[in-house]
C-alpha cells in the first residue's frame, strides 16, 4: 500500500511517511530484500531524501521498528489505564502479543523484529537498539506486577523485574510460534501457557480464562 507523496508535506510528516513505507516493505520482503530506492518509491520521495533522514539502511530498520513500537505502546498504555486488576492487565499483554496479525497492523509487523534480531546478532550498533526496545517491554510487564503488589493482588515477595525478564522471554518465544503459524502452538494455546505460567510464578490463585485470545494490536504493530 503506497503512502501519499511527501513533496509538499512538512518534515515530520515526510519522515513518518518514510518510516511507514520502510516498516511495510521490510515486513513484506525482509530487510535484505528492501532497498532505499524501494522505500523512496513507496513513500513518494527521492532516494536522496530518504538518505538525508536516515543515513544508513540499518538506521532505517531500527527507526521503522521504533515507529511501529510507538503505536503499540500508545495503545497498550491506554488499555492498561482502562483495566483495573493485575489479572486483566496481564491477560491484555498476552493477548496483544500471542495473537495473529490484526487488521490494522503494518503488514508483516513481526518480520521487523525477526530482522532486527538477526541484524543485532552481527552488528553492535543495532544490538544497542535491540536492548533498549526489549527493556521497554520488560519494564511494561514489571510495572503491571508492581501495581498488582500495591493493590495486594500479588505478593510483595515477587521480584517484579525478574518476572518482567522471564515473562517477556516466554511471550517472545510463544509469539514466534504463533507468527509462524505453528500447528501445535496456536494463539489460544500460547495464551493458556503464558497465563498459567504467570499464575504459578506470581503465586496467585486465579487461572487463565478459557477463551481464545482475540485478535488485536499484536506486538510491533511486541510486543
Amino acid at each position: 500500500m503506497a503512502v501519499a507523496p511527501t513533496a509538499s508535506a512538512p518534515p515530520d510528516l515526510r519522515r513518518e511517511q518514510m518510516l511507514q513505507a520502510a516498516a511495510e516493505l521490510i515486513g513484506e520482503r525482509g530487510f535484505s530484500e528492501t532497498r532505499i530506492a524501494d522505500v523512496a518509491r513507496r513513500a513518494g520521495a527521492s532516494p536522496a531524501l530518504v538518505i538525508y533522514y536516515f543515513s544508513t539502511k540499518d538506521e532505517l530498520l531500527t527507526e521503522a521498528l521504533r515507529f511501529s513500537e510507538k503505536s503499540f505502546y500508545a495503545e497498550v498504555a491506554a488499555e492498561l489505564e482502562r483495566l483495573r486488576t493485575a489479572r486483566e492487565r496481564l491477560e491484555m499483554l498476552v493477548r496483544t502479543t500471542c495473537v495473529p496479525q490484526g487488521e490494522d497492523e503494518i503488514p508483516g509487523a513481526w518480520g521487523l523484529w525477526f530482522d532486527l534480531w538477526a541484524q543485532a546478532f552481527r552488528h553492535p550498533e543495532i544490538a544497542k537498539d535491540r536492548i533498549e526496545l526489549d527493556q521497554r517491554w520488560r519494564d511494561t510487564i514489571a510495572q503491571v506486577v508492581r501495581e498488582g503488589q500495591a493493590t495486594g493482588e500479588i505478593g510483595r515477595s515477587v521480584d517484579a523485574d525478574l518476572f518482567g525478564i522471564t515473562f517477556s522471554a516466554l511471550l517472545d518465544g510463544l509469539s514466534i510460534q504463533v507468527a509462524l503459524a505453528d500447528p501445535v502452538v496456536d494463539s489460544e494455546r500460547a495464551f493458556g501457557i503464558a497465563m498459567a505460567f504467570a499464575a504459578r510464578d506470581l503465586g496467585v490463585a486465579w487461572r487463565p480464562r478459557r477463551t481464545a485470545a482475540k485478535a488485536g494490536s499484536g506486538r510491533s504493530s511486541r510486543r
